[in-house]
């Protein structure tokens, strides 16, 4: 594993423990603490924005070929069975979730984006990266 890959699972890692810490288990608090809101919301495009960087840095190494998109990155490493079909799958929903955030399309469902943050965002990413780890070993000084 390279060094770069290595310090960007550090980083997920580290918005993820950063995320659990100010993340709330319920909802009202969730729309009522509009510091802690954005605070979950920032944290969650900063995490998915990370595992999409971290999906073309795995494509590089692997030398696979450089998708189009960055939906096209989480399905490059399922192709390849470096993760699975179902976590590509939630990945790429998330990224679109970001989006939707990031951008402000539409109106934003705030119920939507707290239960992914609360089930879901924290659960696929640390799969996606003990995915990368098990695919590439998990020392950053193999290659």
């Amino acid at each position: 594993m390279t060094s770069r890959i290595h310090e960007k699972i550090e980083e997920i890692e580290e918005y993820v423990a950063d995320l659990e810490e100010i993340k709330t288990d319920s909802f009202e608090e969730y729309l009522e603490n509009k510091e802690k809101k954005a605070a979950c919301e920032r944290y969650a495009e900063k995490i998915i924005e990370a595992a999409v960087d971290l999906a073309f840095l795995v494509v590089s190494e692997k030398n696979l070929k450089t998708p189009m998109d960055d939906l096209s990155s989480f399905s490059a490493l399922a192709d390849e069975n470096t993760i699975s079909l179902e976590l590509s799958t939630r990945l790429r929903q998330a990224k679109g979730m970001r989006n939707i955030i990031a951008h402000e399309y539409g109106k934003v469902d705030d119920k939507i984006v707290f239960e992914a943050i609360k089930e879901e965002l924290i659960n696929d990413v640390n799969l996606f990266i003990g995915s990368i780890k098990r695919a590439l070993g998990g020392s950053k000084d193999n290659k």
